[in-house]
Formats: structure tokens, sequence, C-alpha cells
């Protein structure tokens, strides 16, 4: 498949480099700046969803398009989760798959972590947990919403309107200071993880999350 596709991508006008395996992909991406990256998750030396996981973790923002076989929701789920930006199951047309790498390729490398980290916070949308240093944090579905956004958002005011637009939504209402109470719950939550003053009040404008606070040896 790999000669086939090589091919293929070569008749469109594209250079296209093959390698074998994991680790070979590995060498491959940290010495070329590709384009994109087309990546079976069934490797002969690992996962292809590991081998993302790690081309994510290294730093590396190259589009990947995942290719399997396994074509179930929670197949396409985990692939996307490990930081694959599309998937493709098999059997699949050609025309298809050039028409995606095309939109990868106009997408270009867009920093996307599968982990929102700030100092000691971190954040896994995928698993749904946060842990500031080694300790978990037992947030409800609002509150891990709240922080993600904050996270996204750390070091820059937000306002109330713009916290209730993407936690909520814009047709909310209810409490009309529900905002202020959630940013209460989320601030001792974090105190109790060890992470105090971590969210600040800005009069008059809204909220920030302080980075400062949440450095190690701060």
């Amino acid at each position: 498949m790999a000669g086939l596709l090589r091919k293929g991508l070569v008749a469109e006008g594209w250079a296209v480099d093959v390698v074998g395996d994991a680790v070979d992909a590995r060498h491959a991406v940290e010495s070329t700046p590709y384009d994109a990256v087309i990546c079976d998750i069934g490797l002969p030396d690992g996962s292809g969803l590991d081998w993302c996981r790690w081309l994510r973790e290294k730093g590396i923002w190259t589009p990947v398009l995942l290719l399997t076989a396994r074509n179930s929701v929670a197949d396409r789920v985990a692939g996307l989760d490990c930081g694959a930006d599309d998937y493709l199951g098999k059997p699949f047309a050609f025309a298809e798959l050039a028409a995606r790498i095309r939109v990868l390729l106009r997408r270009g490398e867009i920093p996307r972590p599968t982990m929102l980290v700030v100092g000691e916070l971190h954040l896994d949308p995928a698993r749904h947990e946060v842990r500031h240093a080694s300790k978990l944090l037992d947030l409800s579905a609002r509150e891990f919403a709240l922080l993600e956004f904050l996270m996204r958002r750390a070091g820059d005011v937000v306002s109330r309107t713009e916290i209730l637009d993407h936690v909520w939504d814009y047709a909310y209402d209810g409490v009309s200071n529900v905002v202020d109470v959630y940013i209460s719950y989320l601030r001792r939550k974090l105190a109790e993880a060890g992470a105090p003053a971590s969210v600040q009040t800005v009069r008059g404008a809204g909220y920030r999350l302080r980075i400062d606070h949440l450095l190690e040896d701060r």
C-alpha cells in the first residue's frame, strides 16, 4: 500500500518519502520539515497512535492523516485525541485521500497540543483529567470546561461575557452570577491542590489565570 500511495502522490506533484516503521519515521520527521504525514495505525514496531502522540509531545506540529482498517467511532476518537488531524478508514478512494491531504496542507503547522500545560498545571482534554504537580483535581464538568478555557487564554484577561459564551452558551438564562460562583469553586480546588491565588480578579474587566502562580518554585 505504501508503494501505491507513493506512486499516486508523486503523480499529484508531491515529493514523497516512505519509511517502514515507527523508529525510522521518528528519525525522518526530526530531520526533515515535512508538509504532511500519512501514518498507518498498524506499524511493525508499535502503534501509529503512540507515534502520533510522541510527535505532538516533541512539539512537532506537522499535519497528520491516520490510516486504519479499524473504523469504529471509538477508534476514530482515539486517533483524533492522540493528536492526529484527520482519520481515513480502509478501504478508501485515492481521490479522497489526496483531497484530505490538500486540506491539511492548507492548514499548515499550527500548534495544537493534546495536553494543555501552564506551569505545573496539566489538563488532558481526552482523559478529562487535571493535575497540579502530581495531585489530581476532582472537577465537575463545568469546572473542567472553565479551567480549560482559562488555560487556553493563560495570562490574558477574559470577561464574564466571554466565559459565559465559551463555557455555557450565548442563550444561557440562569443565575446572573454563575461565573463568579464557578470561579470561586475553581479557586478553592486549585488551592487545595497547592495552587493558591491562581485565578486573579481584574476589577471591571474579568478574570485571568496567573501563570506566575502556577510555576514551580514561584
